[in-house]
């Protein structure tokens, strides 16, 4: 039977939940997700948990946050003056907001705080600093 190698196309059905038992992400309901193993195309705790494995083959891996989504990085977050935020755009925790960076970038942002005078914007990805837990089953490889 084929096992799963680096540059292999995999389509998988997963369900991604955080150590709460809370899921976070799951392809029930939807096509398996495809990608190429080895190609940085999905966090590197699951790419590397997936070569040796066959069809129909399910795991369940935990991943440390360095080999998911990384560390939570303080300077990506940064409080900046209520004033300068129009008023019609919503401000409530958890809201994720675009932003353009001086040279044309678009990053998403997630508000974190606000208080009177000030917003604080959060440009880590939502799930850095967790750790993540991913029961997976191999659907195909080509």
């Amino acid at each position: 039977m084929t096992q799963v190698k680096s540059g292999d196309t995999v389509r998988i059905h997963y369900t991604g939940t955080l150590e709460d038992g809370s899921v976070f992400d799951s392809s029930e309901g939807r096509d398996p997700l495809e990608f190429t193993v080895g190609s940085g195309q999905i966090i590197p705790g699951l790419d590397k948990a997936l070569p040796g494995m066959e069809v129909g083959e399910k795991k369940k891996v935990d991943i440390a946050p360095e080999e998911a989504y990384g560390p939570v990085h303080e300077e990506a977050r940064q409080a900046i003056p209520r004033a300068e935020i129009p008023a019609d755009i919503p401000l409530d925790l958890g809201t994720q907001l675009q932003m353009q960076s001086p040279t044309g970038e678009i990053i998403m942002v997630t508000v974190i705080d606000v208080t009177d005078t000030e917003v604080t914007l959060d440009a880590n990805h939502p799930l850095a600093g967790k750790a993540l837990t991913f029961d997976f089953e191999i659907v195909s490889i080509n």
